[in-house]
């Protein structure tokens, strides 16, 4: 499924549910601050080590992929609604980090500056 398939099918449930005139931009915005925090709070508390190894837990792999999947759909809506191409916008956003953060420029070679 591609993201303009996603957008689709979210925009067909929000009109099934006549849920467009709540799916703001600014409401969006909440509710996909809201689900980050939610996906911040299971990592809160660990170490960077049982954080890189969450997803072995199966209870805490579940509540991830949810969390992960309330921040795509919340984003991917958010860019419908705004008519953003969010593969695009990414794409962009690379090339001008591209030039922003060259190669071999990481923080010990900013370090000696």
């Amino acid at each position: 499924m591609t993201l303009e398939e996603l957008a689709a099918r979210q925009r067909a449930f929000a009109q099934a549910r006549d849920w467009e005139p709540f799916h703001t931009p600014k409401n969006l915005v909440m509710a996909l601050t809201g689900e980050v925090g939610e996906l911040t709070e299971l990592f809160q508390w660990l170490t960077p080590d049982e954080a890189a190894a969450a997803t072995a837990e199966p209870a805490l792999r579940a509540k991830v992929h949810d969390e992960l999947a309330d921040v795509l759909l919340y984003l991917v809506r958010l860019a419908d609604v705004l008519d953003v191409d969010l593969i695009e916008a990414a794409n962009a956003k690379i090339d001008r980090n591209e030039h922003r953060f060259p190669p071999k420029v990481g923080k010990a070679a900013l370090d000696r500056h």
